[in-house]
């Protein structure tokens, strides 16, 4: 893509509404505009980062086994009033009265609309196990939105819900889940930390939330130091293996990892230096609830004998546009943003520092040329601007790398290549520059 064809609206200055980095840089960088409190318009570059985290939530989701429906923003109030939530919802449910005087309401979650699918749908405990999953926009009216894309109103979710025949079943669905989200944040390059949270009244010990470290992190957390040094895409997974998996979440279960209400000093103490305390910020959560939702709206299947079985259900969740907000927080520097390569924008970003001069025009019009067709998707620089504004918007939007084409480097063939994330800069010759990019890593 061509800078000056791309609809790219930066901001010089940041906007006083924006308290946190990720709403200011997200702002800045024209990835976002607001319509309304906690409500966005997402604008290209912001879209392409979201479709990137969606497409690698999707392919791990699919990889566990669990299948892609969607199901629709607008929900029938009865079948919440089935479950018993529509009264005790509260104020963060936006009600609606369509023209026939039907209750609706704007989904904040979809525990009521698949079980009703379900129900609909399984008669046998043939038809299970099965994992269902969406990604779909929800709304929530929090009373003071903030925070940008973090807390907003309106945000973009990806929600599993298993169902199992027992509750042998459901854990290893629930350990499926727990293993495709390390994968998934990890192909992110993020450092996503299991933690226990709460289950609330339905009791037991399955439930989890994700959180990766960022200064800037919602709340404290504690975690051994020793899992930070695995690698989580290392891991051979088999989600068949019903012992192998559950041996692998013990494995990362095993290690010392807290929020601030969970964290027990005494365990802290013995950790010694091994203890590191951070900031930080949910991406998921996974919890398993058992009959909540399948006894209360009558979902039952055949068992083997005949006899009638209330499949336990499970539901997993990943904000992804919360992410979007997330990977600034925990990735960027005093100039911008520093995507990591499975979620950028563009893979690269060529500056022309002489535009109308003809040998920089012919090499960063051969460069952009083969980075395209080498499958990079670059973002080019082409605009009449002077060189300090376009190094400065190559580091606002935060490419992982930048290729720089001067009069001096045309005339000596090469080009300079800086990798966003350090610093380092090198010239190189277009081929060389070519292989730096393209080498595996």
């Amino acid at each position: 893509m061509r800078l000056s064809q791309f609809f790219l609206p930066t901001l010089r200055e940041t906007p006083t509404e924006a308290q946190i980095v990720s709403h200011r840089l997200m702002l800045r960088a024209g990835m976002v505009r607001q319509q309304a409190a906690g409500i966005y318009s997402w604008l290209p570059l912001g879209h392409r980062v979201l479709t990137k985290i969606a497409q690698i939530v999707r392919e791990e989701q699919d990889r566990s086994g669990a299948q892609e429906i969607l199901m629709p923003t607008i929900q029938p109030a009865e079948l919440w009033r089935e479950s018993g939530r529509y009264d005790d919802y509260g104020k963060e449910m936006l009600r609606i009265t369509d023209r026939h005087e039907r209750e609706m309401l704007y989904g904040p979650t979809n525990e009521e609309m698949v079980t009703e699918i379900a129900r609909a749908s399984f008669r046998s405990y043939r038809d299970l196990p099965r994992n269902l999953y969406h990604i779909q926009w929800k709304f929530r009216d929090e009373v003071r939105p903030r925070f940008g894309v973090m807390r907003g109103r309106e945000f973009l979710m990806k929600d599993a819900y298993s169902f199992d025949a027992d509750a042998a079943g459901a854990r290893h669905s629930y350990n499926k889940m727990f293993i495709a989200y390390l994968r998934t944040f990890a192909r992110m390059g993020l450092k996503a930390i299991p933690m226990r949270a709460d289950t609330g009244p339905i009791g037991g010990d399955l439930s989890h939330e994700f959180i990766i470290l960022a200064e800037t992190g919602e709340s404290a957390v504690y975690v051994d130091r020793d899992f930070l040094d695995q690698n989580l895409l290392d891991l051979p997974v088999d989600y068949d293996d019903v012992a192998g998996l559950q041996k692998a979440v013990d494995r990362f279960t095993g290690f010392y990892a807290a929020t601030d209400e969970k964290h027990d000093p005494a365990v802290a103490a013995r950790l010694g230096d091994r203890l590191v305390g951070a900031r930080g910020i949910e991406v998921g959560h996974i919890f398993y609830f058992g009959t909540k939702y399948s006894a209360a709206m009558g979902l039952s299947v055949q068992g083997p004998n005949g006899e009638k079985i209330v499949p336990e259900m499970g539901s997993y969740g990943i904000g992804v546009s919360r992410l979007v907000g997330a990977l600034i927080e925990a990735s960027h520097d005093d100039a911008g943003i520093v995507w990591p390569a499975a979620v950028a924008p563009f893979g690269a970003g060529v500056i022309n520092l002489r535009v109308g001069d003809a040998a920089c025009d012919a090499m960063a019009g051969d460069l952009y040329a083969r980075l395209r067709a080498a499958g990079l998707d670059p973002l080019y620089d082409d605009r009449a601007e002077s060189a300090g504004a376009k190094f400065a918007n190559m580091d606002l939007v935060g490419l992982p790398w930048q290729l720089v084409v001067g009069p001096r480097g045309a005339k000596a063939g090469t080009v300079e290549v800086k990798d966003r994330r350090s610093g380092a800069k090198e010239e190189l010759s277009l081929d060389a520059a070519l292989a730096k990019l393209t080498a595996p890593r």
